[in-house]
């Protein structure tokens, strides 16, 4: 079944070659079903690392280290990478590359800007039943994603907006931050890692929230902030992900240090690493805080794209493809009214 996404740059409409599909399918369609234990065990954090080294280590190892056209095929631009070609010598270190992101990926110089997080597929939505883009329980459980006891974030965060960034193998692994600020909380959710796949995203529903994740929250009313009140960057684990690593870095990938509360993080800034496989970055905002890109709202509700969320969910839900560093959106500088910010 085919799913298509706009790319953002050319505006074109373009089918998404999507990794291991029919084995998801299997999984998410007759192991669920017939199979619940199993199911369980494969999308656990044993069953996903042994996954994820068949898959990075052994399945696509000798073509991604000895095929540079494979790499290129897969949209695996070598000359972006800080590191000489010759170094990327094992799977692990080709999608955990460095790239010159301060040349190839340029950063609005708009200091209300916030911009993608990854080099990303990117769907928008919002908690608000008065938003156009009004998604609820489909791609997470609200009170389930952020934690049902996190009840300042829940009260924050609520009728807001949302934007869901969906890496995939080929894809730059470094998360950037999306905002300036500080940060006011940071924890973990444990969970299982469920695919990111769009046919195990539409099967399972709300799969966002159950598997592992981040949660850090950034205040952006401070000097030198992005002015955008609060928002929460979650970076979600996926199937085949080794972990979450978090390592900012302030400048390109100098002297990382792991995010902590308090910590003033500056935009565009390497923040965390996926290693490796695909995963997916939500990113929340306050009510009317954050002007989403006009270009990214009509791409959402184009039919021209094939799209397997607009099929599964009887809406248009088309995916824009993003750099990492380009806008999302603007902040609106108005102070909400909401309890927590």
């Amino acid at each position: 079944m085919t799913h298509q996404y706009i790319e953002r740059a050319t505006n074109r409409v373009q089918t998404e070659r999507l990794y291991w599909d029919a084995v998801v399918r299997f999984l998410y369609g007759s192991v669920r079903e017939s199979a619940p234990a199993v199911f369980r065990a494969v999308t656990g954090s044993r069953m996903s690392g042994i996954l994820g080294f068949l898959n990075y280590e052994l399945f696509l190892g000798g073509r991604l280290t000895g095929n540079g056209g494979f790499l290129k095929s897969c949209g695996i631009d070598l000359r972006e990478c800080l590191d000489h070609p010759a170094a990327l010598d094992t799977p692990r270190k080709i999608f955990e590359r460095r790239i010159r992101y301060w040349e190839c990926r340029p950063m609005p110089d708009d200091p209300l800007a916030v911009v993608s997080p990854a080099d990303s597929k990117v769907l928008l939505g919002s908690f608000s039943e008065c938003s156009g883009l009004c998604v609820k329980g489909k791609f997470f459980d609200y009170e389930e994603l952020l934690g049902p006891e996190q009840v300042r974030w829940l009260d924050a965060f609520r009728d807001g907006d949302f934007v869901v960034c969906r890496l995939t193998p080929e894809k730059y692994h470094y998360n950037h931050t999306p905002v300036a600020g500080v940060v006011v909380d940071l924890y973990e959710i444990d969970g299982a890692y469920h695919s990111c796949n769009p046919g195990a995203v539409i099967a399972l529903v709300t799969p966002y929230s159950k598997n592992k994740r981040v949660v850090t929250v950034i205040d952006t009313d401070v000097p030198g902030g992005t002015q955008a009140g609060l928002v929460a960057m979650i970076e979600v684990a996926a199937l085949m992900i080794g972990g979450i690593t978090q390592c900012y870095s302030e400048s390109q990938y100098r002297s990382p240090v792991p995010v902590r509360p308090g910590m003033f993080l500056r935009k565009g800034s390497p923040k965390s690493l996926y290693m490796p496989g695909s995963s997916t970055d939500i990113v929340l905002f306050q009510r009317d805080r954050v002007e989403i890109s006009e270009d990214l709202v009509r791409n959402r509700g184009s039919r021209q794209a094939e799209s397997r969320f607009t099929r599964a969910f009887g809406v248009a839900m088309a995916e824009t493809d993003v750099k990492v560093r380009s806008a999302l959106g603007r902040a609106v500088k108005t102070r909400p009214q909401s309890p927590g910010g």
